[in-house]
């Protein structure tokens, strides 16, 4: 399975899907709390692009130590929040039966962090593939708050069949 995997109906549109709910990323991802870090999903083009909702609460457990005076949210949990987003799209656009599979980092390039984000916050993840080959898929990543870009980075993940 050495070519490029597009997810196109007979007309060659790419599918969409308006919204997903946080059941429906439980049943496309593995993660669970505390390390859930997506609660909808939003503006889905299969096999391309979709934006990724968190919203930032005070009672996440990262606050209590990060920092307590003045909580932010980790920078790589924010690239977390942006490769979940990602592995999402991956199994909605594969199908049902990668639901639930493990999806690894193979790399991270280029990550900015450019504002903090803590609690009240809403994270907007956009993310948009770059490139896909078999089960590793590249993407492009952009976290927004109130529209400001808040982090970046490119990343490469590996899903598991």
């Amino acid at each position: 399975m050495d070519k490029e995997v597009e997810a196109l109906p007979a007309d060659g549109t790419p599918a969409m899907l308006e919204s997903i709910d946080i059941m429906r990323i439980m049943e496309a991802i593995p993660h669970r709390y505390p390390f859930l870090l997506i609660d909808r999903m939003v503006d889905i083009v299969l096999g391309q692009s979709a934006v990724g909702i968190k919203n930032v609460t005070v009672n996440e457990p990262h606050f209590q130590g990060h920092f307590p005076a003045r909580p932010v949210m980790p920078g790589v949990l924010i690239i977390e929040a942006m490769a979940q987003t990602a592995a999402t799209l991956v199994v909605l656009t594969l199908g049902a039966a990668f639901e639930g599979k493990l999806v690894y980092f193979m790399t991270i390039d280029g990550a900015k962090f450019r504002r903090p984000v803590g609690p009240g916050d809403q994270l907007r993840i956009h993310v948009e593939k770059e490139r896909s080959r078999a089960n590793v898929w590249k993407f492009k990543g952009v976290a927004r708050v109130d529209g400001v870009s808040v982090a970046e980075a490119t990343f490469s993940a590996m899903i598991m069949g």
